[in-house]
C-alpha cells in the first residue's frame, strides 16, 4: 500500500490550510485539531513525530487532559495508519489515497477514535472531524467525511480484512499496521509466531521507564514517594533502580523527584547497556553520539561522578540537553564536545569508549511508531557502513585493557552481531568480554546483550563489550 499525497497544487493547499487551522476552527476540541495538524505536517516533512509534538505542546496551552488526548490521537493514528487506511479505502467513494492529506487525516483521527477509543462516543469523534473539514473545505467535502465515518460506525462488525491464508505477510501488514518489507524480514528471521508477538508489542501503548539517580536518592526513598503520589508502577526485573511507570498521562518532568535530580527518564534497555561498561570511579570515559545524554548520565553516576565523561555529538544544539540534564542531576564529571564521531581526534586514551551508534531504531517502535514509516529496507546497509566508520575511529582511543562498548537500539542482526563479527576479524587485539558476566542472563545471548520488545517489555536493543588486550 503506497500513499499518494496528490499533486503539487494540492500539497500547497494542504500546507496553507494546515497552518491556518487555528484561525479557522475554534469550536472543535483543540487536541483533535492539533492532532490533524501534526499528522499532516509529519506526512509532508522529514521531521520526526516527537519533535512536532514537542513544538506543539510548547507553543500551546493545553490542559493535562488535552495533552493526553493529543498524544493518544497522534501516536495512535501513526501506529495504526495502514489498518485505518484499509478500512477508509473500503468505505470511501472514489480514490481515498488521492484525498488531500488534511481530509485523510481528519478521517484517520475520527476513525481511530471509533475503532480504538471506547470512552469517546462515536458521534463526538465524527462531529469534530466533520467540523474541521467543513471550515477548511466546505460543506460538500465535510458531508463526504460525515457519510464515510457514520457508515463505518454502523458497520464495524462487517468490515472485511485481508485473508491470512491468501498472503500471511500482507495480512499482518494490514491487521498489525507495519510496512510489508518489515513484516517479511522479521518472519524470515524470527518465524511467524514470534513476529506476530513483536508486531503486537510495537503497537502497545508504551509505559514510561525512569531510572533512580543513586547519587541523589535511594531506591526505597523514590518508591515511597511514588506510593504517596498513588502512581501505579513496578520495578524492573533487570535492575531495581529502573522503574516502570504504569500510570498514563503523567508529566514526570514536573515531579519534584525529577526537578531535584533524583530520577531521570531512561528505558531499561539503554541503562543495561551502560552497566555493560562496568565503569569505576576515577576512569576516563568517552561517550560518542551522546545526545540526548541519558547514557552519559548513567555512566557518570556509576563512576560515582568521580571520573571524567566526555560527551561528544555532532551538533551543538543537541549538547544543550546534556548540559541541562547534567546540571539537573548534579553531575560534575560530564564535559561536552562538538565533533563528528567518525573523525574526532584525541591525544589521550580512555578506560571506556561508549559508542551508541546511529541505527535503524527498529527496537523502539513501541514509543516511536513513526520510525516504521520513515525507514526503508535499504537504510540498514547504509547505516551499517556508518556504524563501521564510527567504531573504526573509536577503537583508536581505547587504552590497553580498556573497553569499547558497541550499542544500538535495533534488533537487526546486520547492525548488531554481524558488525561485531566484522570488528573482531578486523581488530585481533580485541576480544568479546561476555555480557553474562555483567548482566542478567535473560537479556544476554552469545556473549552480547540483546533485548526484544515482545520478550522483555523494554526497547529492543543490543550491546557488546569489546576489550583491548594488554
Amino acid at each position: 500500500m503506497q500513499e499518494d499525497s496528490g499533486t503539487d497544487n494540492q500539497s500547497a493547499v494542504v500546507n496553507q490550510h494546515t497552518d491556518s487551522l487555528n484561525e479557522q476552527v475554534i469550536e472543535v476540541n483543540p487536541a483533535r485539531l492539533a492532532a490533524v495538524r501534526i499528522i499532516s505536517r509529519f506526512e509532508r516533512s522529514d521531521a520526526y513525530l516527537d519533535k512536532l509534538m514537542l513544538k506543539e505542546l510548547r507553543d500551546s496551552s493545553f490542559s493535562n487532559e488535552d495533552k493526553a488526548l493529543l498524544t493518544e490521537l497522534v501516536n495512535g493514528v501513526i501506529r495504526w495508519k495502514w489498518k485505518l487506511d484499509w478500512v477508509l479505502t473500503g468505505f470511501y467513494k472514489g480514490d481515498y489515497l488521492k484525498c488531500l492529506n488534511i481530509v485523510k487525516n481528519a478521517l484517520r483521527v475520527g476513525l481511530y477514535q471509533i475503532l480504538f477509543l471506547d470512552r469517546i462516543p462515536d458521534h463526538a469523534s465524527i462531529n469534530e472531524s466533520v467540523e474541521i473539514i467543513k471550515r477548511i473545505q466546505g460543506e460538500k467535502i465535510a458531508g463526504i467525511v460525515n457519510g464515510v465515518l457514520r457508515n463505518i460506525a454502523r458497520n464495524i462488525e462487517n468490515i472485511r480484512y485481508p485473508v491470512k491464508e491468501d498472503d500471511a505477510v500482507y495480512y499482518y501488514t494490514i491487521i498489525l499496521s507495519h510496512p510489508r518489507w518489515m513484516v517479511k524480514r522479521w518472519m524470515d528471521l524470527f518465524g511467524e509466531e514470534q513476529t506476530v508477538k513483536l508486531l503486537e508489542a510495537n503497537n502497545r501503548k508504551p509505559d514510561t521507564k525512569i531510572r533512580i539517580n543513586l547519587l541523589r536518592a535511594t531506591i526505597s526513598e523514590v518508591i515511597s514517594e511514588l506510593r504517596e503520589k498513588n502512581i501505579d508502577f513496578e520495578q524492573s526485573a533487570f535492575a531495581p533502580e529502573s522503574i516502570i511507570i504504569k500510570s498514563k498521562g503523567e508529566d514526570i518532568s514536573s515531579w519534584e523527584l525529577f526537578t531535584e535530580g533524583k530520577i531521570t527518564i531512561q528505558d531499561t534497555s539503554a541503562y543495561m547497556a551502560t552497566k555493560l561498561a562496568f565503569v569505576r570511579p576515577g576512569q576516563r570515559i568517552l561517550d560518542l553520539c551522546s545526545a540526548p545524554g541519558g547514557k552519559s548520565f548513567a555512566l557518570a553516576e556509576q563512576s560515582n561522578d568521580e571520573g571524567i565523561v566526555i560527551s561528544v555529538d555532532k551538533y551543538e544544539s543537541k549538547l544543550k540537553s546534556i548540559k541541562e540534564g547534567a546540571e539537573r542531576l548534579h553531575l560534575k564529571s560530564i564535559k561536552t564536545m562538538v565533533a563528528d564521531a567518525s573523525s574526532v581526534e584525541f591525544e589521550e586514551l580512555f578506560d571506556v569508549v561508549f559508542a551508541d551508534l546511529p541505527c535503524s531504531g527498529l527496537g523502539t517502535l513501541t514509543k516511536k511508531p513513526d520510525i516504521k514509516w520513515k525507514r526503508e529496507r535499504e537504510d540498514i546497509a547504509l547505516l551499517v557502513n556508518t556504524q563501521k566508520e564510527i567504531i573504526s575511529n573509536a577503537v583508536r582511543f581505547v587504552k590497553p585493557g580498556g573497553a569499547l562498548i558497541y550499542s544500538t537500539c535495533t534488533i537487526e542482526p546486520e547492525e548488531n552481531e554481524d558488525v561485531i563479527s566484522w570488528f573482531l576479524a578486523e581488530n585481533p587485539d580485541f576480544t568479546l568480554d561476555p555480557a553474562e558476566k555483567y548482566l542478567p542472563a535473560d537479556i544476554c545471548r552469545s556473549g552480547c546483550m540483546q533485548t526484544y520488545q515482545h520478550i522483555h517489555n523494554i526497547d529492543g536493543a543490543f550491546a557488546a563489550r569489546l576489550v583491548r588486550k594488554t
